[in-house]
């Protein structure tokens, strides 16, 4: 998949202003110290199985975590790295909360750039100087023989990687591989008859249902939480080809790499992010599930790395104006506004304006889904796409390259508001710029009212409307003619192309 970076979606906004989204994962001890407060085991009351119900209700008590974390608590590792890295660069590490600039002032505030200059490129330091850094994470291990999952963002630039078990005992550990794209790990330990956790299905899991989560947070061993899943598939803006299973298990930094649990004592995912405004716990959490980190497993064991599928496209999101413009019965499936020339897509006979709904018979609801289950598949699979073209359904058929040959992206329109005229002036393309643009379409010489509001800018070159490309402005008059609340402009700015959807009345 090939994306572009442009205006986020609302979800991304609401991230971002949150301020931290990112691993749970290693503590780093060298810049910020933990306060006395862990997630320690939860207890969870639910309603007794003895207390009167109400007609149509049904009592619900909490597991016995106990039975869970007695079975399998020996088989979660404490996981502690070590190595060096630019101490310019430590601000980068901590959470916002937490970073502190020239004269203690937060990195956000207006006048953190200024005295950063004035004490120089270095902060006042006498320069950029490497500085040792050591971080903990958790993970279980998998084998008897010593093989061991964790987050590949836990040992990520370790130079030392210790491997910590229950019993005290200490085991240098090698790392096998690492793939960034699912932060999923894999170590290998030099012993035998060790624990190991059981399996479970992510597949089976259901919203609602309980979870366990044991793991090293703050470096405090083998902490116990528990919560239910709150969500599936969940897709996060980070490049990841990870349907995330979210919980609101308490899961703080350590514990990134540590296992989830179903209540039956099977590992169903791993823990590997958490959505905070303080760099700890706020309510959210999200784990790799294990049957994609199995996949992942068995591919480094065999190889020493993981392979991704692409299917070389840029997509977006479609939401309502989108899918009003495109006669779209609901704002769901991938849009798509590139195609790598000579790519997978190109070849299978993909288009821009076309919307991917399904792949291979699985319903792709938020863009998000898609790189999720392409990059799952192998490149060379043949899958089977759903598209929605000019108001029709149809079906085709590509045969996936490697990721690792181009990097995926993904582009996100922004919401288009406002209602009224389109606020467009458009002129031809001159020969030069067309040269220069390597598109057919209208340069856009100014923009207002609705188009402004979408995000059109003066400089960018309209190439279709509603998918239907544009080479004269009669042509635009008629798309838009034919169009009753909203129209979705292909434009292209700084050599990317975007669909943005337009409200006009």
């Amino acid at each position: 998949m090939t994306t572009h970076s442009m205006t986020p979606t609302r979800l991304v906004l609401a991230l971002v202003a949150a301020g931290v989204l990112g691993g749970a994962g290693a503590t780093f001890v060298s810049t910020t110290h933990a306060r006395a407060a862990t997630s320690t085991a939860t207890a969870l009351a639910g309603p007794s199985m003895n207390a009167p119900v109400g007609a149509g209700t049904t009592a619900v008590g909490a597991p016995d975590f106990s039975q869970i974390t007695a079975r399998n608590g020996a088989a979660v590792v404490n996981i502690s790295v070590s190595g060096m890295k630019q101490a310019a660069s430590d601000a980068d590490e901590a959470p916002a909360a937490q970073r502190r600039g020239p004269q203690g002032l937060d990195p956000n505030d207006p006048f953190f750039e200024f005295f950063r200059r004035f004490q120089g490129p270095n902060g006042g330091q006498p320069g950029q100087r490497e500085m040792p850094v050591r971080g903990q994470g958790s993970g279980f291990i998998v084998s008897a023989d010593g093989l061991i999952l964790t987050n590949a963002h836990v040992v990520r630039d370790a130079k030392d990687v210790m491997v910590k078990l229950t019993d005290r005992r200490e085991f240098q550990a090698k790392v096998l591989g690492s793939d960034p794209k699912t932060d999923v790990a894999v170590l290998k330990i030099d012993a035998k008859n060790l624990p190991v956790v059981p399996m479970g299905s992510s597949r089976d899991l259901k919203v609602g249902e309980w979870v366990l989560a044991i793991g090293s947070p703050f470096g405090f061993e083998n902490s116990v939480s528990a919560g239910v899943v709150s969500a599936k598939g969940r897709s996060l803006p980070d490049d990841s080809f990870v349907p995330f299973i979210q919980t609101d298990v308490a899961v703080n930094p350590g514990n990134s790499g540590g296992p989830l649990f179903n209540t039956r004592g099977e590992v169903i995912g791993i823990n590997s992010q958490i959505y905070s405004r303080t760099g700890g716990y706020q309510g959210l959490s999200f784990a790799i599930p294990i049957d994609l980190a199995t996949k992942i497993k068995d591919q480094i064991v065999a190889t020493g790395k993981a392979s991704h599928a692409r299917l070389g496209v840029a997509i977006q999101e479609v939401n309502q104006t989108l899918a009003d413009s495109f006669k779209l019965d609901k704002p769901e499936g991938a849009l798509v506004s590139n195609v790598d020339t000579g790519g997978p897509a190109d070849q299978a006979g993909l288009k821009t304006g076309d919307v991917i709904r399904k792949v291979n018979g699985q319903a792709i609801i938020a863009s998000g889904d898609l790189p999720a289950l392409i990059g799952q598949s192998a490149p060379g699979e043949k899958v089977t796409l759903e598209v929605w073209r000019q108001g029709k359904r149809e079906e085709l058929t590509a045969r996936l390259g490697d990721a690792s040959d181009k990097k995926a992206q993904l582009a996100k329109a922004d919401d288009a508001v406002g209602k009224g005229k389109l606020g467009l002036a458009l002129r031809p393309l001159q020969p030069q710029e067309q040269r220069e643009a390597g598109v057919d379409g209208l340069l856009i010489e100014d923009a207002g009212g609705p188009a402004a509001l979408a995000g059109v800018q003066a400089g960018d070159v309209l190439m279709a409307v509603n998918g239907t490309p544009v080479k004269s402005i009669d042509q635009v008059r008629q798309a838009v003619a034919k169009s009753d609340k909203s129209v979705a402009l292909l434009v292209q700015r700084d050599g990317n192309k975007i669909f943005v959807p337009v409200r006009i009345g």
